[in-house]
């Protein structure tokens, strides 16, 4: 499953994305991810949540970004859910198509039984048509 967190840069997506990861690392059996451009938010994240700062590691490209969470995956058997702020940044996709990046993210997660959650900093007006049904929060 992927969901989409949305809205205009300043309207809460941050906010509500470590609420939820805090609230659903209680009842969840396995490991959550927490990807983001920095490690601002370390200390606002339950100690049981793994973040990874993506500005860490050489990524240059939005297919790099797809092979960095096929890695992440494949080293963490245990893994259920992985949350991305800042989406449209850590997945150098600015300005850019989103449609066939959260296919592949999509596909991902139903191959691997990984639940996605991204926080993308768009107007819901200008989400495309084939990515509106993902929405599950519009800020």
């Amino acid at each position: 499953m992927v969901q989409l967190i949305i809205g205009n840069k300043g309207k809460g997506k941050t906010k509500y994305l470590l609420e939820k990861v805090n609230s659903e690392v209680k009842d969840i059996l396995g490991n959550i991810c927490y990807l983001d451009k920095s490690s601002k938010h370390m200390f606002e994240l339950n100690n049981k949540v793994r973040l990874i700062n993506v500005s860490d590691f050489n990524i240059e490209n939005t297919d790099q970004f797809i092979g960095f969470i096929s890695g992440i995956i494949s080293q963490d058997h245990d893994l259920e859910q992985m949350y991305f702020d800042s989406f449209l940044k850590v997945a150098h996709l600015e300005g850019k198509d989103l449609v066939e990046p959260i296919k592949k993210i999509q596909k991902i997660s139903d191959k691997f039984g990984v639940n996605f959650y991204l926080s993308v900093s768009i107007d819901e007006a200008d989400v495309p048509e084939e990515l509106k049904e993902l929405i599950a929060v519009a800020l």
